[in-house]
């Protein structure tokens, strides 16, 4: 009975000693498992995870996917009214694009000035980069093509045009410069609508923008 008792300590502490010779040698082989995230995988795909209810579960990020169906025209006209807003949004869309740029930019710093005199020197100084910017190549354009661009910068820069100039020139310049547009059809305080009155305008960017047009 001793001698079965001792074979039994004498196996426990062998497999003991065994485990704990072994830790070492397991250790350094986990931490050698270390990946470079830039280097692909031999198999499958990497991706993130989030941990839900004790499960790993992967997150993967799907990109945005436009779906159009093929429009219908009411009637020849309807189709010409596509055609041109289509070549007036090519055409102005670069202009709204960059001054989209510049007015974020503009934002930015005046948001560092807390002089209120700074601040009126730099937005003339705004004003005169962009006359400079843009004055010979906007005073070419239609008045369709104007109103499209008006629209396109609200879309661009989360501003109308009234807001624009009021914040450069202030508020009786902008309300003289609205009475004026007014005259020509056009309104400076106009919104960008992409689901109902601007659709064309919003249909003609996207086809810009994927490089269909």
């Amino acid at each position: 009975m001793k001698h079965c008792m001792l074979n039994t300590r004498f196996y426990k502490v062998l497999i003991l000693a065994c485990f704990i010779n072994l830790i070492p040698v397991i250790v350094p082989a986990q931490q050698n498992t270390a990946y470079d995230i830039m280097v692909p995988p031999e198999k499958g795909v990497r991706c993130r995870a989030e941990v839900l209810n004790g499960d790993t579960v992967p997150v993967v990020d799907l990109y945005p996917v436009d779906i159009e169906t093929q429009f219908v025209f009411r009637n020849p006209k309807h189709y010409e009214q596509w055609t041109r807003v289509k070549y007036n949004v090519k055409k102005v869309y670069p202009y709204a694009i960059l001054a989209a740029a510049k007015l974020k930019e503009y934002d930015k710093a005046l948001a560092a000035i807390s002089d209120e005199r700074l601040k009126k020197t730099f937005l003339k100084t705004c004003e005169r980069d962009l006359r400079n910017e843009f004055e010979d190549e906007l005073k070419n354009l239609s008045v369709s093509q104007g109103k499209v661009l008006m629209k396109l910068i609200d879309r661009e820069s989360g501003k109308t045009t009234y807001e624009i100039v009021k914040q450069l020139r202030g508020s009786f310049q902008a309300a003289m410069w609205n009475a004026l547009a007014t005259l020509f059809g056009n309104n400076m305080k106009c919104e960008y609508d992409p689901a109902t009155e601007d659709i064309f305008i919003e249909r003609a960017v996207k086809l810009v923008e994927r490089g269909d047009f």
